[in-house]
């Protein structure tokens, strides 16, 4: 098969069949596509025939695969036989650091931490010999899946025809570009990445905190010994990815993803702040509580109390001949029964579901991201399930609505089913249920319009099947475009007496 056929349905390797086309450029094309062996979406490679490095990209490939640090793209497979050249690698899905700071800097040691985790990768790689050379904001993901992933080791360099005298050096310093970036939301490097360039003080790129406030003094001094390579704080410059790796190693590693600070960058241009290790808190005021009164001493505190007892003493015996006399004017009557007891409350319990996949009935493949389904009922709130983008909040017009479809196993009686959303309002959905997984038989039985957070779907009457249908007719904004996303679906069914 010669390199200028393929399209999308070619099918490489008798197992992956090319979908998708992510991005070309300079001969070689970017594929999403599917391995039919494992069920699994994988990232491919192709290049055209003009292609002049195909041998170098192919054997960095190779040497790329026998790296087994989860944070480097994880490559399954490279060929160059009878024509035809093609790299497979793991499909990443998440959000990059170009993504995590459309709406600015991240807090900064979660920014740090996430340059930490690529440089611990990249120093493994090191010991390898593989080089990257591309550190750039769109390399390193904040996957759906919680982890840091590091794009493109050795395989972009063969690719771009990118090279360095001084390897180890040109990587910390990519490091620090990264660090920089996180910190201020700026990008100190030439290429046009999609963020706004580094300010400069006197023609020298502003340190981290002179962009932006807040950022602390141990975290602005590894970025200038990495980007710079200047000594700070008696520190000498940082030349290798060992280096920034180990100058990052106190930084706490990240668990849940990192929020974008929603403010954009604070341009400070002003001497730098006075060193901090750690952002300062401020301690919550505390509430003075007064003192219990003391007790009376004296005189005066004896007739007092004196005058109490007599005063107690007085109201029991008042107390006890009421009570006497009530008791005797108290006709006799018969024993009743007890009082019924209240009913006992049936509390929902949580139905785990057997299986989820992306429903779409509509469109042309009758399927949605089923691969990221099961991560919507994992119990994890950072992970997701999400639609395809569309042009418009209606789904483009293409369709009526599309869904995350579960299956219970068996017959379900549901009493509400809890859906997580993001916060983005614009969510219209439908929790629709039936005994079949056809769209004709589920039921709508309950919606929420213009949803976003924590949403509760409660049934208006009984309703029973063993398939619950999250059913989008309307989505929120996302990216410029338009995409429905669930985090979690938690299934409650009415409990037992």
């Amino acid at each position: 098969m010669s390199m200028s056929t393929v399209e999308p349905g070619t099918r490489l390797a008798d197992r992956f069949l090319l979908e998708d086309r992510v991005n070309e450029s300079g001969g070689a094309t970017l594929w999403k596509a599917i391995d039919e062996i494992l069920a699994r979406p994988v990232a491919v490679h192709t290049f055209s025939p003009e292609f002049p490095r195909v041998t170098e990209v192919v054997t960095a490939a190779r040497l790329a695969s026998r790296l087994t640090d989860p944070r480097l793209t994880q490559v399954f497979d490279a060929a160059d036989e009878d024509g035809t050249a093609y790299v497979v690698s793991e499909w990443v899905s998440g959000d990059s650091l170009l993504d995590l700071l459309e709406s600015g800097p991240v807090e900064p040691e979660r920014g740090a931490a996430l340059v930490a985790e690529a440089a611990e990768a990249l120093a493994h790689a090191y010991e390898a010999g593989l080089t990257h050379l591309n550190l750039v904001p769109n390399r390193l993901v904040w996957t759906t899946g919680g982890t840091v992933k590091l794009l493109g080791l050795a395989i972009d360099a063969a690719v771009l025809d990118l090279e360095s005298d001084e390897p180890a050096r040109a990587d910390a310093e990519g490091l620090g570009r990264l660090l920089y970036t996180a910190l201020t939301g700026h990008w100190p490097g030439d290429a046009d990445c999609g963020l706004p360039p580094a300010p400069l003080d006197d023609g020298k790129v502003c340190t981290p905190r002179q962009v932006t406030a807040g950022v602390p003094g141990y975290l602005d001094a590894i970025t200038c010994r990495a980007l710079l390579g200047e000594s700070r704080r008696g520190q000498p410059p940082l030349t290798t990815p060992a280096d920034v790796a180990e100058a990052l190693s106190a930084v706490p590693r990240p668990t849940p993803v990192p929020a974008a600070n929603s403010t954009p960058p604070a341009l400070n241009l002003r001497s730098e702040a006075p060193d901090t290790m750690a952002p300062h808190t401020v301690p919550p005021p505390m509430t003075r509580v007064p003192p219990p009164p003391r007790p009376q001493t004296g005189a005066a505190g004896k007739v007092l109390l004196t005058v109490i007892v007599l005063l107690v003493m007085a109201a029991v015996g008042v107390g006890a001949w009421t009570v006497g006399k009530s008791l005797g004017n108290t006709p006799a009557v018969r024993a009743s029964a007890a009082p019924p007891e209240p009913s006992p409350t049936h509390k929902p319990v949580t139905v785990k579901a057997v299986s989820a996949t992306g429903f779409d009935p509509l469109g042309d493949d009758r399927a949605e991201n089923p691969e990221y389904a099961p991560l919507a009922i994992d119990g994890k709130p950072s992970t997701e399930w999400h639609t395809d983008s569309y042009t418009s909040a209606d789904l483009g017009r293409l369709k009526d609505g599309v869904g995350l479809l579960l299956d219970m196993g068996k017959p379900t009686q549901i009493a509400n089913v809890v859906v997580t959303l993001p916060g983005t309002s614009g969510s219209d959905v439908q929790l629709r249920v039936g005994d079949s997984a056809e769209l004709s038989s589920l039921k709508n039985v309950a919606s929420a319009q213009s949803a976003s957070g924590s949403v509760t779907l409660t049934p208006a009457k009984s309703a029973t099947g063993q398939y619950v249908l999250i059913w989008f007719t309307r989505l929120p904004p996302y990216k410029g475009q338009y995409r429905g996303t669930i985090y979690d679906v938690t299934v409650h069914s009415p409990g037992s007496a």
